[in-house]
């Protein structure tokens, strides 16, 4: 896996750091962000789409990223299409 860099939340400090990295071989984000409250869990998991069960997989999860890393996320969006287009 070949993970690039892109962003780290800079009001983390040395402790819990919401992190972006972009995985260049499979064109995908990568997002490191806080545990969600149980109820914020339990919120996410009550929507239901057409098509697909209601919950959380177990091996997909929730996380919270916040505002302030828009920027890098759009960076690493930016990334991720133009290697998807490769």
């Amino acid at each position: 896996m070949a993970l690039r860099f892109v962003g780290i939340d800079p009001k983390t400090g040395q402790q819990g750091s919401p992190t972006v990295w972009v995985d260049e071989e499979n064109a995908e984000l990568v997002l490191q962000g806080w545990k969600p409250s149980p109820e914020l869990e339990a919120e996410c998991a009550a929507w239901e789409v057409p098509g697909h069960a209601a919950g959380i997989p177990d091996h997909e999860a929730v996380v919270r990223i916040p505002a302030r890393m828009v920027p890098m996320i759009r960076e690493a969006c930016d990334v991720v299409e133009r290697r998807a287009q490769l």
